[in-house]
């Protein structure tokens, strides 16, 4: 039996990820709900951290503290980082990295100094996810912005050419999760396109309208089948 901790930042994205626990219960530490449950043979503990990199970091190490996990797993929406990647498909971190740190001449820039530049996904989970044309693995870019405009996206492009997604939360519970030595991946089912659209904030919204619950179905799969 594994632990695993599955945190999202929104009540939406929470909503979704709910109906895929059996047995829940609930539990509050420090003003924080958290959700345990059952995915298979494994046990789950679920927690919306709210938007941004500070909310996910101290999502991230409450959960770490309180649950002990043997892996976490960050899932939820993000904007596609290019013409790769459409609204629903599905993008793995197998890499994540900061698009908005800049540390000075001497790292390079989204590193945070003695930190590495990018923050690898658990080989062993990337290896378990479904073999799919919606389900693509690369790098994931957070920053404490919501990037809904072109050149946005084209700025982030220009430091990292390969994005297939940007967040506001991966790469600081990516890096909580290096500094506690937890395996770590983010799943993101993309939910606008604003390197294509002119009017990303609307797709936004329409996205929502008819949110992807089969998605979220993979991290069920994924937990189930360690």
């Amino acid at each position: 039996m594994k632990k695993v901790g599955i945190i999202v930042a929104m009540g939406k994205e929470l909503e979704l990820l709910l109906p895929l626990l059996e047995n829940k219960r609930q539990t509050t530490v420090q003003g924080t709900v958290f959700y345990s449950g059952t995915a298979g043979s494994n046990e789950v503990c679920a927690m919306q951290c709210g938007i941004g990199k500070v909310n996910a970091a101290i999502g991230t190490l409450l959960l770490i503290q309180h649950f002990s996990p043997d892996y976490i797993i960050n899932t939820g929406v993000a904007g596609g980082g290019g013409n790769h990647v459409q609204v629903m498909d599905i993008v793995a971190g197998a890499q994540v990295a900061y698009h908005d740190v800049w540390c000075g001449p001497e790292s390079e820039w989204g590193q945070v100094q003695g930190l590495p530049l990018y923050y690898e996904g658990a080989a062993d989970l990337l290896q378990r996810l479904p073999q799919r044309p919606d389900v693509k693995t690369g790098l994931i870019c957070s920053g404490d912005r919501f990037i809904d405009n072109k050149p946005d996206i084209e700025s982030i492009q220009r430091h990292f050419p390969a994005v297939l997604a940007v967040d506001m939360e991966s790469g600081a519970i990516a890096q909580v999760c290096r500094l506690r030595g937890v395996p770590f991946l983010s799943l993101r089912v993309i939910s606008d396109s604003p390197g294509a659209s002119h009017d990303n904030t609307r797709q936004y919204l329409d996205f929502w309208a008819d949110a992807p619950r089969h998605s979220f179905e993979i991290v069920k799969s994924l937990i189930s089948n360690l």
